[in-house]
């Protein structure tokens, strides 16, 4: 599996905490920036990582922001990204097995080292249930293209 890695300058720490889990993990990922805490503009990153994931150079992505909002919501402007914003363990579960959401997104500024650590383990490890849930996400893909220009 290989993770697209994106942040501003408030989930710049975070994400550098990330990358090093996911190398303990043996996860292989892309760092699509930023590369410092310089004020920069989450919809950049967002875009440039989501791309990697549509084009299947990337399987799935981490995002981080000041509060996982902002990046979030600028991933799921792109068409084939479900990006959910997780501040525990069971949103990240579920976000997986019902959601099938192809990227995490994570607060630098509100939440701890270790949480988020457990989060992206669950996450990552967690796999989509299928079923009943493979119609719904049907149904978001149909609204993605009724909205497409």
């Amino acid at each position: 599996m290989k993770i697209a890695l994106a942040s501003d300058h408030g989930g710049f720490r975070l994400k550098e905490v990330i990358k090093n889990y996911l190398d303990e993990l043996g996860v292989e990922y892309i760092d699509f920036g930023t590369y410092s805490e310089e004020s920069v503009d989450y919809p950049d990153y967002a875009l440039k990582a989501a791309k990697s994931i549509i084009k299947g150079e990337s399987d799935r992505g981490i995002f981080i922001c000041g509060t996982g909002i902002g990046i979030s919501i600028a991933a799921n402007k792109v068409p084939g990204i479900r990006a959910a914003l997780c501040y525990n363990i069971f949103a990240a579960e579920m976000s997986r097995r019902h959601n099938n959401a192809n990227v995490l997104a994570l607060g630098g500024r509100v939440i701890g080292d270790e949480l988020a650590k457990s989060i992206v383990k669950t996450w990552l490890d967690t796999p989509f249930d299928g079923g009943r849930h493979e119609r719904r996400i049907n149904k978001i893909s149909e609204i993605e293209r009724k909205f497409a220009k």
